[in-house]
């Protein structure tokens, strides 16, 4: 039997570090070498793990990059809200180290993913597209990474422009409804672990797809899937599609 994949939890003090660790405790497959926060010494837990998960900051991304590349240590990237440069920053690591960059690691929000994909191909242009997310009150980035994911497959399948668009929120006398528009609404309040809803309008119908998580158990275990998967592969980015066979 082999030795179980050594793991370095970043952000290890905060929900999500604390759910990784626990649910790691389940998989005989993995366990946690190194358990490092904000202060803690990234460099020396590096040392005693073969793959890294990172839900620190994504302030901080460059500095895990450099350092998981120079090691040659396999990266899962849970952190959202990344700028532009560093996501660049993330594709140029990829020529060197396996990471695993997705927006998130649940099960059924990568399938929510993958349908989304097939109803907008099925459902054609005669429906407009609007996104609905709600997250907790100390959600710091807006719109969720998910719920970002889904204008864009929106996007990528009407051949429209996330950038140019997406409309985030209405506010005041914004005139009609545009055909190629995606709407984008970010709700905050309580607790809420996390809710994404794509609504599709037409006249006389309207179809909505819907994924809620209770718990973060299920972003854990598989951003702890996705680690055990990535280990060994060749280079490269890869997201939870790739770890689910559902590209």
């Amino acid at each position: 039997m082999s030795d179980p994949l050594r793991l370095l939890i970043n952000g290890s003090r905060g929900r999500m570090g604390q759910c990784l660790v626990q649910c790691a405790a389940l998989i005989p497959g993995l366990t946690v070498a190194a358990e490092v926060d904000a202060g803690d010494d990234f460099a020396a837990g590096l040392e005693q793990c073969e793959a890294v998960i990172d839900f620190s900051h994504h302030a901080t991304i460059n500095e895990v990059l450099s350092a998981c590349v120079t090691a040659k240590r396999t990266l899962v990237i849970g952190t959202t809200g990344h700028s532009d440069p560093q996501i660049m920053a993330i594709h140029e690591a990829g020529k060197h180290i396996p990471i695993v960059f997705a927006p998130n690691y649940s099960v059924g929000v990568n399938t929510l993913f993958w349908l989304t994909r097939k109803a907008t191909e099925i459902l054609g242009p005669a429906f407009d597209l609007e996104v609905v997310e709600m997250h907790h009150r100390m959600k710091k980035d807006s719109p969720s990474g998910t719920a970002k994911r889904l204008a864009e497959i929106l996007a990528e399948t009407r051949g429209l422009s996330y950038q140019n668009d997406t409309r985030h929120g209405r506010f005041g006398i914004v005139g009609e409804r545009t055909q190629n528009e995606i709407g984008m609404h970010a709700v905050r309040g309580g607790d809420v672990v996390g809710d994404h809803t794509v609504i599709y309008a037409s006249q006389g119908e309207r179809v909505e797809l819907t994924h809620k998580a209770s718990n973060r158990d299920t972003f854990a275990m598989g951003a702890l899937r996705a680690s055990l998967w990535a280990h060994g592969r060749a280079p490269g980015v890869y997201d939870m599609q790739d770890v689910l066979g559902l590209h």
